[in-house]
């Protein structure tokens, strides 16, 4: 491994990586801290998103709360009515939007705008919430404050390069992931004032 400006990155890695809940199993045992949390799937999951044979190992998504595990994880990512506020959300809806027949509006339908940050009908998002509550792992890590936690996500991102995050990395998969969002950015756009 090498060399990092977090001490014991591989402590964090390794809490990414094992134990993996289920969400129902992950809601009494997700903390209310601080800290970091992975998304995971498996080979069919993988397929499913159309990102080829899955990386042994590697999560799909790897994100920070510096609040509140348990609220952004369960509550923002694996909630209805949420996918205008979670980009995660929107780059599963969007690798998604074929099989499970997802269609993007506003996220605002009041107040159309910034069609990148495009939601789901409410009945759309319950039928992307049930998929991933059916197929998706979380495993996560507690801040130790050892570092700022911007820090440790960076230094994470740059060992794994999850292909759902967008942000700070560089990937394979980021080029698909992108014109999959722009396709939905699009439909967003295009459904006024129909979604109104």
């Amino acid at each position: 491994m090498k060399a990092t400006a977090v001490a014991d990155l591989r402590t964090v890695l390794t809490s990414l990586s094992s134990p993996r809940y289920t969400l129902s199993a992950a809601l009494p045992l997700i903390p209310r801290k601080p800290g970091l949390y992975a998304i995971q799937g498996d080979d069919n999951v993988w397929g499913s998103l159309g990102l080829g044979a899955p990386v042994i190992g590697l999560p799909l998504y790897v994100g920070k709360s510096e609040d509140n595990l348990a609220d952004r994880d369960l509550k923002t990512h694996f909630g209805n009515g949420r996918t205008g506020s979670s980009t995660v959300r929107r780059s599963f809806a969007a690798l998604l939007r074929d099989e499970l027949q997802l269609s993007a509006i506003p996220r605002n339908t009041a107040k159309p705008g910034h069609f990148s940050n495009y939601g789901l009908s409410a009945a759309h998002d319950a039928v992307l919430t049930n998929w991933m509550r059916s197929k998706l792992e979380i495993s996560f890590w507690i801040y130790d404050r050892s570092h700022p936690l911007a820090t440790i996500e960076s230094e994470v991102l740059q060992h794994l390069h999850p292909p759902l995050n967008i942000q700070g990395v560089a990937h394979n998969w980021k080029a698909r992931v992108m014109a999959e969002r722009a396709v939905m950015a699009t439909q967003a756009r295009s459904c006024r004032p129909a979604c109104q």
